[in-house]
């Protein structure tokens, strides 16, 4: 869920990573690992992103995983086969503090071979790097912070200010789930407007998710376009009933179909529409 998040903010925003991570503002577009030869290890959780000159090659984190340093040095090798005159940068970001050894380790290493990449702790960034672009908002409140509280309203301001309505929703959607990492999802709900969410491209996934479903069953029953919206709404129905009995997320999935991804999205926008 968080892998798609921040692969979404990477994709929509590569200027904003691009100044964080390069140290300069250039647009860089989606590489498919299918361009890098062989099979992908784990492309869910793979974020590649191309300019004329370089690679940029993300992994985002909220776990450990001792694989990361052959996955890393894996892509490097694939993407020199591909392009071997292309520089490549390689980034693991932490997104929720561990006090495991992983985390810092940023090399691979065997006999006669070493390949080293970078790694960056969110929790021990400073806030003010994330503050400074859309699309890093989403970042902060997971930085350097004693009251990431503080932070989602700082945050919540930088994105009522944003002027571009879908890029405000999306950003505010992108934050409510990563903020779930660190805060309690009541003080989500009541820092941040559920309206603006409900315009976001992950709730008009929900939206589209269903209304397929029922065209698909709409059709076998001639009635199409009434039976897409009625499927559309009768999912996002059941979600809301469901979060009232407590019934867990992985539960609720299995029957309405929304991934969990789309049903804690969905959660903290109703719940916060609920208190506004």
């Amino acid at each position: 869920m968080f892998d798609n998040i921040c692969k979404f903010l990477v994709e929509n925003f590569s200027s904003d990573f691009a100044t964080w991570l390069l140290g300069e503002s250039i647009n860089l577009t989606e590489l498919s690992p299918k361009e890098l030869s062989l099979e992908p290890i784990r492309a869910d959780a793979l974020i590649l992103l191309q300019s004329e000159q370089s690679i940029l090659h993300l992994e985002f984190q909220t776990q450990v995983d001792p694989e990361i340093p052959f996955r890393m040095i894996d892509y490097r090798l694939r993407a020199y086969r591909r392009f071997p005159d292309k520089a490549m940068h390689q980034v693991v970001i932490y997104l929720k503090q561990t006090n495991s050894n992983l985390v810092q380790q940023n090399t691979f290493t065997i006999a006669g071979t070493r390949h080293e990449f970078a790694v960056i702790r969110l929790w021990e960034q400073p806030t003010e790097v994330f503050l400074r672009t859309p699309g890093l908002l989403p970042l902060a409140v997971l930085s350097s912070t004693i009251n990431p509280e503080v932070i989602l309203n700082e945050v919540a301001r930088e994105i009522n200010s944003i002027t571009e309505s879908r890029t405000q929703s999306n950003i505010a959607a992108s934050t409510a789930i990563l903020a779930g990492l660190v805060l309690d999802k009541e003080v989500i709900k009541r820092v941040l407007r559920s309206d603006i969410m409900r315009e976001s491209a992950i709730y008009q996934d929900i939206l589209q998710e269903g209304k397929a479903e029922g065209k698909a069953e709409g059709k076998a029953e001639g009635k199409a376009e009434g039976k897409a919206e009625g499927k559309a709404e009768a999912l996002l129905e059941v979600a809301r009933n469901l979060f009232s009995t407590g019934m867990p997320l992985e539960q609720i999935g299995r029957v309405t179909g929304l991934s969990i991804e789309q049903l804690q999205y969905l959660q903290a926008s109703e719940s916060s529409e609920s208190n506004q």
